[in-house]
């Protein structure tokens, strides 16, 4: 992915400039105590779970503090350089980019989400990545549920010049993808991003058709779909973990993409997604223009989080 300088990085710890401010509010009081004793350390506990941070991070920081700090004096620098630290080796291990490593091609990436969360714009700046790293890129428009869905993915692959297999509202979305991968591998194309259904109204009717692709790609290529790919909208904050959870049932998500972390987002989500579910986080959407889906950085999103600084 392009570097288009450090403004993407200006975004996203505004983006998260509610969650931090919420953690400095919630910290109030705290500092300049003369020592860091039982009490106090409760106290930041406590602040750090209303935060959003969740049990398990604030455990974390408690017990650092504990070992490192007893009876001195507490500063919010020192306070938010320790939570950025322990959030950071939450995320670290998580911080996973999507290779294109299978053989034979295509590698076929199945991209799935709810309505609004910016499933279709991320496909599209998933295809301006691969494409950034000369691979050959094809859509297939899954979502037959919403003509609006199959409209918006057909004007993306005419913007970025690559091929689309796209048919009617309402058609069979399996039929679509098994003649996408063979459209696909016929003229060589390396990545196949397939937009699905994210209706979790009815998750049986959701189930059988994420099976029923499942099938015929498994007729094709037993490893396919060689990535599932769910697309997370981070202002939700707290309902994001339940889609995951949802989807994981439902679809057998390999990873995640989170997005509109340059809004009011909820960074406190992404922090418990890693400690609870462990699955990739591929990427993060800072903006809406193609290039602003950018790789995930660990240690970006644990100083967006905790209000600290980045370097520039």
């Amino acid at each position: 992915m392009t570097d288009t300088g450090t403004s993407w990085r200006d975004r996203l710890f505004g983006g998260l400039k509610r969650t931090s401010d919420k953690l400095g509010d919630n910290l109030t009081g705290l500092f300049g105590k003369a020592a860091l004793d039982a009490q106090t350390l409760d106290e930041i506990e406590e602040a750090l779970i209303l935060s959003d941070l969740g049990p398990a991070m604030a455990v974390r920081v408690r017990e650092r503090l504990a070992e490192g700090r007893f009876n001195k004096e507490l500063t919010e620098e020192y306070l938010r350089e320790i939570i950025a630290e322990e959030i950071e080796k939450v995320l670290a291990p998580v911080a996973r980019p999507l290779e294109i490593e299978a053989f034979p091609r295509p590698q076929v990436i199945l991209v799935i989400g709810v309505n609004g969360s910016g499933k279709t714009t991320t496909i599209a700046k998933l295809a301006h990545n691969f494409l950034e790293q000369d691979y050959g890129v094809m859509l297939a428009a899954g979502d037959t549920f919403r003509a609006a869905a199959i409209g918006q993915l057909k004007v993306w692959a005419e913007r970025l010049g690559i091929p689309i297999v796209a048919g009617k509202e309402g058609g069979d979305a399996a039929g679509i993808v098994f003649d996408a991968v063979k459209q696909a591998t016929a003229t060589g194309i390396d990545v196949l991003i397939v937009d699905t259904a994210g209706r979790l109204q009815n998750k049986t009717e959701l189930m059988d058709e994420l099976a029923k692709i499942r099938r015929i790609l498994g007729r094709l290529n037993p490893a396919s779909p060689h990535d599932v790919v769910l697309v997370l909208d981070a202002t939700t904050g707290q309902n994001a973990l339940n889609q995951i959870e949802v989807f994981k049932e439902t679809a057998q998500v390999t990873g995640l993409v989170m997005t509109k972390l340059d809004g009011t987002a909820r960074g406190g989500v992404l922090v418990a997604a890693a400690e609870k579910f462990r699955l990739p986080i591929h990427a993060i959407g800072v903006g809406e223009k193609i290039e602003d889906l950018r790789p995930f950085d660990p240690g970006d999103m644990a100083r967006a989080i905790a209000g600290t600084a980045y370097a520039r």
